[in-house]
C-alpha cells in the first residue's frame, strides 16, 4: 500500500520531506502513516557521505564474541553477540549485523531517504550501506547497569584495575550466502562512531539449496513448480514421488536490472542492494490431483534439502475446493533487532496458516501483493522465504503482484511511486514465477476444484482496450461454469474501502474500467488487499448496494447467487503489515470491519461457498457468509468446520 493513487508529487515537497525526515527527532508518526510512499528523493550522495571516525577514547579492553565456537554459520542460527569490555556503558551503543563484512559502515547522515522513499519511517541506521539488524546494547537488561561485569586489567596481586561490563544480544541469521560482521557503534543510530569490528563470519554451506516453494502451473493439477535459491549457478534438482526427477532452470538478476532515476540510485541499485544467489525453478510432472508426494531438491555437490511432504490441489471441475488468501504479509525478525520495514502480524499468520495446513485441509494459498516489502533491501526477500517456507513448501502459493513489488519511476507502472524501491518486479517475478501471461505481464487465471481464479495487476494498464483489459475480458468470457460454477476474481489495489487514508487507497479510474467487467461476467467473489485489514460488502456495484445477504439459522449472511445482483468484496490485507483503522461510520455498502491480524479462509462446493476470516492470534472467525447457487441446500458451517 502506498500514499499516492496516482500521479506524481511536486519534487519539491519530496525534497523538504525527504530532508525533513533524514535529520528530524521529532516523535514517530501514527501507525497508520507508516506505510506510505513518496514520490522521489534527494540527491546529496556526496554531501551525505562522511569518513566515519572511531569513537573518543574507545576502551582498550572492547571484544566482540560471537557463540559460534568457531565454526562457519549454519543455514539458520540464533546467534549470542556479546559485546565485552566496556568501560562506560552507554544508552546510544549499539551492534549492526551487515553483509557482506566489506560493506561500508561509513556514516551517510541522510541515508533516511532511502527508508523513506519506500514508506518506512522508522529510526534506523544512517549508514551508506544497509546493516541487515541492528540493536541497542540496551537490549540486554543488565548493560547500562554493568550487572555483566568483568575486568579488564589487573595488577600483580590479581586485584582488577580496569572494571569492564559487558551485553548478549540475540540475533536471527538465515543463509542469505554472503559472510556477515557483527560492528560495534556508539553515537546512536544518527551519529554513529565505530569502536569495534567482530570480524568476518562465513556460512558453512553458501551453495545450500534453500527456501523451496511450490506454485500450480496449469489447471489439471497434474504438475507442480518448485523454486528454490542457492549460492550454486549449475543446474539441480528436484528428486520426487516413485523415482522421478526434474533439472532445474537458473536465474538470476543483477544491480544493472534494477530501476533508479538519473538524481540518486534507488535502494535497490544502490544502498539496499544484497547478491540473490540464484533462483532454480523445476517443473515436478506426472502428478495426480489431490494426491500428497515426497520431494527433496538439490545436488550432491552442494547438498540436498530435508525431504518434504507435498499435496496438489484438486484439479478443475471437481467437487471441493480449500483455501487461504491474505495479502500484506512481510515479515517481521525473530529477535529484538531493528530493521527496514517490519510488519508486525506476519509471523502470527505465518504460524496460523501452518497448523491450518497440519490439519489437511488447505489446498492452497493465495498472497495477493505486498509479498516481502523488501522494497530494494534485497536481503529481505531472504528472510521472508524462510518465514513462509513451511507453509509454501507443502501447498501451492500462488501470488499477485502489489505496489510494493512493482511501482517506480520511468517503468511503465500505473502509479507513479518508489514503492518498489527500485526492484520493478524483477525480484518478484524471479522468486514467485506464476503461469502468467509472460514477463512483466503478470496476470493469469487458473482453476482448482469448483473455481475458476482470475489474478490481474492493479499496477499494470488496466483502461479499456489495454493489453491486460483485453485478457481479463476474454479470460472472463470463456469460463464454463458447469466445470467451475464460481469465479473469484483477485487483485492487489481494492475498488472498496472505508480506510481512506491520507490520500484514497481507490482509484475512480480503476473503478470505472473493470468493474462493468465484474457485473457482465457474474463473478461471484472478489477479493483485494493494499488496505491493511478486512472489510466485506454487499453485492455492490458502482457504490450501491444491488443484494443484501439473508441470515440463515446460525445467524450467519447468505448471500443467494441463484438471483445474482453483483459480485461481493472482500479485503484480506490484514496479513502483517501495520493495520488501518476504521472511521467510526462506515460506507452504506460495508457489512463488515475487522481490524486484526489474520486471513480468509474459503471452502468452496459446486453449490455453496463459506468465507471465514480468522484471527491469527486466537484463530477465532470473525466474520463469515455463505454465498450458494444451485439447487442442492448448502451444508450447515458447523458440518464444513468440522469435516
Amino acid at each position: 500500500m502506498g500514499f499516492f493513487s496516482s500521479g506524481v508529487v511536486p519534487p519539491l515537497l519530496v525534497l523538504l520531506a525527504l530532508c525533513g525526515a533524514a535529520v528530524s527527532s521529532s516523535p514517530p508518526p501514527p501507525p497508520e502513516m507508516l506505510h506510505g510512499s513518496y514520490a522521489g528523493k534527494s540527491e546529496f550522495r556526496t554531501v551525505n557521505r562522511k569518513e566515519l571516525q572511531s569513537c573518543l577514547n574507545p576502551s582498550p579492553y572492547l571484544a566482540i564474541n560471537v557463540s559460534t565456537g568457531g565454526a562457519p554459520l549454519p543455514d539458520e542460527a540464533l546467534l549470542e553477540v556479546t559485546v565485552a569490555g566496556v568501560l562506560r556503558p552507554d544508552a546510544s551503543d549499539w551492534v549492526a549485523m551487515i553483509t557482506p563484512s566489506n560493506s561500508s559502515v561509513s556514516g551517510c547522515p541522510l541515508s533516511g531517504v532511502n527508508y523513506v522513499e519506500t514508506g518506512d519511517l522508522a529510526n534506523l541506521p544512517l549508514l551508506c550501506h544497509y546493516p541487515v539488524k541492528a540493536q541497542y546494547l540496551t537490549s540486554d537488561p543488565g548493560y547500562m547497569g554493568c550487572k555483566n561485569a568483568g575486568c579488564g586489567k589487573r595488577d600483580a596481586s590479581g586485584a582488577c584495575k580496569a572494571r569492564t561490563c559487558a551485553a548478549t544480544l540475540t540475533f536471527h541469521v538465515v543463509n542469505f550466502r554472503t559472510d556477515v560482521e557483527f560492528v560495534l557503534f556508539s553515537g546512536g543510530f544518527k551519529t554513529p562512531c565505530l569502536l569495534k569490528r567482530s570480524g568476518a563470519l562465513r556460512f558453512a554451506n553458501p551453495a545450500s539449496p534453500l527456501y523451496g516453494h511450490l506454485s500450480s502451473t496449469d489447471s489439471k493439477a497434474t504438475s507442480m513448480r518448485l523454486t528454490w535459491v542457492s549460492g550454486d549457478g549449475n543446474p539441480q534438482q528436484v528428486q520426487y514421488g516413485d523415482g522421478k526427477s526434474s533439472t532445474s532452470e537458473v536465474a538470476t538478476f543483477t544491480q544493472d536490472d534494477m530501476c533508479s532515476i538519473s538524481v540518486l540510485p534507488s535502494p535497490a541499485k544502490d544502498f539496499g542492494w544484497h547478491y540473490p544467489g540464484y533462483i532454480h525453478s523445476a517443473v515436478m510432472t506426472g502428478l495426480q490431483p489431490s494426491q500428497s508426494y515426497s520431494y527433496r531438491y538439490g545436488s550432491d555437490s552442494v547438498g540436498w534439502s530435508d525431504t518434504i511432504k507435498f499435496r496438489t490441489p484438486p484439479a478443475a471441475g471437481s467437487d471441493e475446493l480449500s483455501f487461504v488468501i491474505y495479502g500484506d504479509m512481510g515479515k517481521a525478525p525473530l529477535d529484538p533487532s531493528v530493521e527496514h520495514y517490519i510488519q508486525p502480524g506476519s509471523i502470527s499468520v505465518a504460524k496460523a496458516v501452518a497448523k491450518e495446513i497440519q490439519t489437511g485441509k488447505v489446498d492452497s494459498i493465495f498472497h495477493i501483493g505486498d509479498i516481502s516489502y523488501a522494497t530494494g533491501f534485497l536481503v529481505e526477500w531472504d528472510f521472508f522465504l524462510h518465514l513462509i517456507t513451511p507453509l509454501a513448501s507443502q501447498v501451492s502459493y500462488m501470488t499477485a503482484i502489489g505496489n510494493h513489488e512493482r511501482d517506480y519511476a520511468n517503468s511503465a507502472s500505473v502509479y507513479v511511486t518508489p514503492d518498489s524501491g527500485g526492484e520493478c518486479g524483477v525480484a518478484y517475478e524471479s522468486y514467485f514465477p506464476m503461469p502468467a501471461v509472460s514477463k512483466d505481464k503478470p496476470w493469469y487465471s487458473i482453476e482448482q476444484g469448483s473455481v475458476h481464479f482470475i489474478v490481474m495487476s492493479t499496477e499494470h494498464e488496466w483502461s479499456e482496450k489495454s493489453e491486460q483489459y483485453n485478457w481479463m475480458d476474454e479470460d472472463l468470457s470463456s469460463i464454463d461454469r458447469s466445470r467451475t460454477p464460481w469465479v473469484i476474481f483477485i487483485g492487489h489495489r481494492p475498488m472498496y474501502s472505508s480506510h481512506g487514508g491520507i490520500l484514497p487507497n481507490v482509484d475512480s479510474n480503476f473503478v470505472a474500467s473493470v468493474e462493468p467487467l465484474l457485473l457482465n461476467y457474474q463473478v461471484d467473489l472478489v477479493f483485494f488487499g493494499h488496505v491493511h485489514n478486512y472489510e466485506r460488502t454487499c453485492a455492490v456495484y458502482q457504490g450501491n448496494c444491488n443484494g443484501l445477504p439473508t441470515k440463515d439459522a446460525n445467524g450467519i449472511d447468505v448471500y443467494d447467487n441463484n438471483n445474482y445482483t453483483a459480485p461481493v468484496h472482500a479485503i484480506v490485507g490484514a496479513g502483517g503489515f501495520s493495520l488501518d483503522n476504521f472511521p467510526n461510520n462506515g460506507e452504506t455498502w460495508s457489512l463488515s470491519r475487522v481490524s486484526e491480524f489474520g486471513y480468509a479462509r474459503v471452502h468452496a462446493t459446486r453449490t455453496d461457498m463459506l468465507v471465514q476470516f480468522v484471527n491469527s492470534s486466537t484463530m477465532d472467525v470473525r466474520d463469515q457468509f455463505w454465498i450458494v447457487k444451485g439447487s442442492s441446500a448448502k451444508k450447515s458451517p458447523s458440518l464444513i468446520i468440522q469435516q
